[in-house]
């Protein structure tokens, strides 16, 4: 290589390194824009949730997201996740009663592990994720000043742990997403979070339903089926629960959200940048 390629071949990945930071603070402001968005009276909880989840895994080395939030007996239930294989992850974690984020919702601090295929306080959990193609974890508390409501788990691809700017990300994307859960009104921070919960579980098991009918009927993966959904929901301005239910009850129909155009991608897309 000539001194000349050598610099040319310098300039592009310098010029490329910061057009990513420049789209990554881009997507970020859009982000806590569409976060904050949802302060209103019954705003949809598993949407603010599924955005926490794939922008978490857009703006961060991660390559998967879970999110994991308590019930009014203290024990975590599998809220979201950015693909099946994750939540599934994340239900091994809690029936074998050890992981990350069981630390660190007890804890209410930061649980981060960048080599899980060495010794770790979790043997089981950490032979799972390692299987599942992620050596490496970071768990971040959902938080209202002392209320710990439930955790944000990232999961990386390689044995890498996070930059300390990519953890204070997460947590403060995490604290967003916290307020918007119990609508900053802290006089009635336990009966908002049991009842944002209940609805979030309610809300769960109606659009694992839909997603199951349109991934009957279109031959999808669950992923993909979700994707259908969120998009038809999104491209209509309705909430993603609301199109579950009317989608379970036949009043939409599944051929309604199959033959509705895929709503563009809302921000610029990062999954070009090194390690993805």
């Amino acid at each position: 290589m000539t001194a000349t390629n050598y610099k040319e071949g310098c300039k592009t990945v310098s010029d490329n390194a910061e057009q990513r930071a420049v789209t990554r603070q881009a997507l970020t402001a859009t982000t806590f824009v569409e976060i904050v968005d949802t302060l209103v009276d019954n705003f949809d909880v598993i949407d603010v949730l599924t955005v926490l989840t794939s922008r978490s895994v857009e703006l961060l080395e991660a390559a998967a997201a879970g999110i994991l939030l308590a019930d009014e007996t203290g024990q975590l239930r599998v809220i979201g996740a950015s693909t099946e294989q994750v939540e599934l992850l994340e239900l091994f974690q809690i029936q074998n009663d050890e992981g990350p984020c069981l630390d660190c919702f007890h804890a209410g601090k930061i649980v981060t592990n960048a080599n899980l295929a060495l010794p770790s306080p979790w043997p089981q959990f950490a032979a799972e994720s390692v299987r599942n193609g992620f050596p490496a974890v970071c768990a971040v508390p959902l938080r209202l000043r002392d209320a710990i409501l439930g955790c944000l788990n990232l999961f990386m691809s390689e044995a890498v742990a996070l930059t300390d700017p990519e953890v204070a990300l997460a947590q403060a994307l995490a604290d967003v997403a916290s307020i918007a859960m119990v609508q900053d009104q802290a006089t009635r921070q336990a009966a908002i979070r049991e009842g944002h919960l209940q609805q979030a579980l309610i809300s769960r098991i109606v659009i694992e339903q839909a997603k199951g009918m349109l991934a009957e009927r279109g031959g999808l993966e669950m992923d993909e089926a979700f994707a259908r959904l969120r998009s038809f929901a999104r491209s209509n301005n309705l909430g993603l629960t609301d199109v579950a239910e009317a989608l379970v009850a036949g009043t939409t129909s599944i051929d309604e959200v199959f033959q509705a155009r895929q709503a563009q991608h809302p921000h610029p897309n990062l999954a070009d940048r090194p390690g993805h």
